[in-house]
């Protein structure tokens, strides 16, 4: 008899689960996967590139299409929202977003992949046409749009992480005039001040007075007829608009998780094993939904990603295939950019690794990229951050107009690996000019670490 496996959500953890559970010919199973949206398998990550124009067609956003899937003889049911999980049954209530009516679905494996939804601050007259989240392919196409229509010159984002920086971008090299307001002292303030400042002024230097940033106030009111023109602070400032982007983080969809009785953890996220196990038998978890193992901190953390989905999603297919695979946890790698300029990070901060009792010790350097004589050359900024007790590396983060994301990429390596800075400095790393400097800047900054350590 064929194990009955019903997946709910279908942007990247849930497709992800049925794909390799297609691919596990030793797993005998019929598959159901059920999704509110009119799509599944999409690139959320990418909508930001589509906006600016980089990507043609949203159609190429699309990783897989549901009749792919149902070739190999799986279902996808689009617009069918789960409402209710019944774990005493081992059955799933779900709603027709169309008709609202509502079936029974017996399963013998659930997994629950509802991924994350955008906050939405409590912000007078939100409902004003041409405020805008970021979160799904229809959004992105309204946005675009929008963009590119004729009276559009202004936009105001509220939020200055990631797709806060993401969108500047996309306004920037639109040539819409563009103001940023993030209510922390810092943009992208999950990484040490002094780097966020860096940030913050570089890209301003590089946006030629087309580009506003304010911190430390808050968006409380917008204003228009049916669409909206101006917004106010909480500081008093009042900013003409034509159009605004809200990104101020996202949520974990949880709510039916937590009616079942599901554990959750930090955040609202559901608490998962290394096997992406719930504290309900049968019933798996994975991606923006669940919280993550912090490899450095050995504490929880919800830190949603895009490349996190897909390898929780796979971890879950594995164990609900009766195998066995363990994701040990997350270290938060990340990066983005802002017209060329790569700003990345691993690990703990050192202003995180204070907070979890380290004996912090960091350094800080700018350097080339490569040989410096090379046309090609651009400066990079390095922090890494390690524990003066037991020599480790905790993080690093790095920003610039150079390669700074793959000096991360072997940060991470290293922190994975449980490298002291002693052995991080014996790294046998890549040398020819057009690709680093004789001494990789990388391993300089680990160079001032040791200096410190042994003074």
């Amino acid at each position: 008899m064929k194990t009955r496996v019903v997946i709910i959500g279908g942007v990247a953890a849930g497709p992800k689960i049925m794909a390799k559970l297609l691919r596990t010919k030793e797993f005998d199973c019929e598959i159901n996967l059920y999704t509110e949206e009119d799509m599944i398998s999409y690139s959320a990550c990418g909508l930001p590139y589509f906006i600016e124009g980089l990507i043609d067609s949203p159609e190429k956003l699309i990783v897989r299409r549901p009749e792919q899937f149902e070739e190999q003889g799986a279902h996808v049911h689009l617009n069918k929202r789960c409402i209710k999980i019944l774990p005493d049954e081992h059955k799933v209530l779900i709603q027709d977003t169309k008709t609202d009516i509502i079936q029974e679905v017996e399963y013998d494996k659930l997994a629950i992949t509802t991924g994350a939804r955008p906050v939405l601050p409590p912000i007078k007259n939100l409902h004003l046409k041409n405020i805008f989240t970021v979160r799904k392919v229809q959004d992105g196409i309204d946005i675009r749009n929008k963009m590119r229509e004729e009276q559009t010159k202004k936009a105001v984002i509220v939020g200055g992480g990631y797709i806060g920086i993401e969108m500047l971008e996309a306004f920037y090299l639109n040539g819409i005039e563009t103001h940023l307001i993030e209510m922390d002292n810092h943009i992208l303030s999950i990484f040490d001040p002094e780097i966020s400042d860096m940030i913050r002024d570089e890209i301003l230097r590089m946006s030629n007075g087309k580009v506003k940033i304010t911190t430390s106030d808050a968006v409380i009111a917008f204003e228009g007829d049916e669409r909206v023109k101006r917004l106010i602070t909480a500081k008093g400032e009042i900013i003409d608009t034509d159009m605004v982007i809200i990104s101020a983080g996202v949520t974990p969809n949880t709510e039916i998780a937590r009616a079942a009785g599901i554990e959750l953890g930090v955040s609202n996220a559901i608490r998962v094993n290394n096997r992406m196990q719930t504290n309900i038998k049968d019933i798996y978890a994975a991606g923006d939904c669940t919280e993550n193992f912090h490899l450095v901190s050995k504490n929880y953390a919800w830190i949603p990603l895009g490349s996190t989905a897909n390898k929780e999603g796979r971890c879950a297919a594995i164990n609900i295939a009766g195998q066995y695979d363990a994701f040990p946890g997350v270290l938060g790698s990340a990066v983005t950019r802002y017209d060329g300029f790569t700003i990345s990070l691993t690990g703990l901060t050192e202003t995180e690794a204070k907070k979890f009792g380290f004996d912090v010790i960091s350094s800080t350097m700018t350097k080339k990229d490569r040989a410096g004589y090379m046309p090609s050359a651009e400066n990079i900024t390095i922090k890494l951050v390690a524990d003066k007790r037991s020599k480790k590396i905790l993080g690093a983060q790095a920003i610039g107009s150079g390669d700074a994301d793959k000096r991360i990429n072997t940060v991470a390596s290293a922190i994975q690996a449980d490298q002291t800075v002693d052995e991080f400095l014996h790294l046998d790393m890549t040398y020819a000019p057009p690709f680093s400097t004789a001494v990789d800047p990388l391993l300089s900054a680990a160079l001032l670490i040791n200096n410190k350590i042994y003074s």
